[in-house]
């Protein structure tokens, strides 16, 4: 279905690496205005200010967040991108204001409380925590355009869950004993300066980081077992590499029923064949320059010494974050999914 509709957006936390993304993708969708921008204390004034290459192409500064502030705009929806933890402070005076919230922190990932106290902090806001809708628009589009708080998946989760879905669906490989060993661009971390992200600290330096367990892991085994109503056990080990962004996974699981590189590849052709973002290869291995600077995932599937290897590529800033928000953004209007982001 599409419509006609102007969309009114709202953006808090412009100033990020992701939200600059969301703004460039937001400011040519041909059924969004962008009402306003938002950002913390200490990060407010003009768009060019933060990133120059938006000198001429955004009217607005970006202004001190305040939620009354963003009601008078009258926005549609407000796409939250600010850090974990920050967020379920927010959502609640949005969500009374009326708004739809689509919140791209791990806030409203995890649907455990208990568990997500574990990984993060205890959680404020357990009402949204169990209405929020995992963000995923290849499982879960029909839920998407029903929610008024949806929870945006993390890049490292979608860039898992998206290749290992339709093999443990379709009972090709064991929900146990998988590894899934990912790299990062830097930009994953974030814009906020730390002597570890630092150029000397970065350059020609691939390292894993998180060795004795990342939070992602949990939002990966859960989005899994919601898909294939099968409980999922994993092993996540995430390295950061020297590129400004990408993402690349690397998958090893144990086969099941007999199955071969062709049934493997079948499988993934089949689920994805209608995915607007999802595609699957045998032409070339996925690689984070054939998907930088768009919204899709590469997939491809092989067999090497008994074990499946599965190999996934994304933007972490488009469809690990901005694409994938907008995206969702379509489905809650309406839209179709590939609106703006083609």
């Amino acid at each position: 279905m599409t419509t006609d509709k102007t969309i009114r957006v709202v953006l808090v936390g412009g100033s990020g690496y992701a939200g600059c993304e969301a703004i460039r993708w937001l400011s040519r969708h041909p059924n969004v205005t962008l009402a306003g921008v938002f950002g913390p204390e200490g990060e407010t004034g003009p768009m060019e200010a933060f990133y120059p290459l938006l000198s001429k192409q955004v009217p607005q500064a970006q202004e001190l967040y305040d939620v009354e502030q963003v009601a008078e705009l009258s926005p549609d929806v407000v796409l939250l991108c600010v850090p974990h933890k920050v967020a379920m402070g927010y959502v609640p005076d949005l969500r009374t204001a009326g708004l739809k919230v689509i919140d791209w922190s791990a806030d409203y990932r995890i649907k455990n409380a208990s568990v997500y106290g574990a990984w993060y902090c205890p959680h404020t806001d357990p009402r949204g925590l169990a209405e929020a809708v995992y963000g995923l628009p290849e499982y879960f589009a029909e839920d998407i355009a029903g929610a008024d708080l949806i929870a945006n998946p993390g890049c490292y989760p979608t860039c898992a869950v998206l290749p290992l879905a339709p093999l443990l669906r379709a009972g090709l490989i064991a929900p146990t004993g998988i590894l899934v060993n990912a790299i990062s661009g830097v930009s994953g971390a974030g814009r906020k300066a730390s002597l570890k992200n630092h150029y000397p600290e970065r350059n020609e330096n691939f390292e894993p980081y998180a060795t004795a367990g990342h939070r992602h892991q949990p939002e990966m085994e859960q989005a899994l077992t919601m898909i294939t109503g099968q409980e999922a056990e994993l092993l996540f080990q995430p390295h950061l590499c020297p590129m400004d962004r990408g993402m690349l996974a690397t998958i090893y699981a144990t086969p099941a029923n007999n199955a071969s590189r062709e049934e493997l590849t079948r499988v993934l052709n089949d689920a994805y064949a209608d995915a607007a973002f999802v595609r699957v290869r045998r032409d070339v291995t996925p690689a984070t320059k054939y998907v930088a600077g768009t919204n899709f995932c590469d997939v491809s599937v092989t067999l090497n010494k008994g074990r499946v290897v599965i190999f996934s590529a994304l933007d972490n800033l488009i469809k690990g974050a901005s694409g994938q928000a907008i995206q969702n953004m379509n489905l809650m209007f309406g839209l179709d999914q590939t609106t703006g982001l083609y």
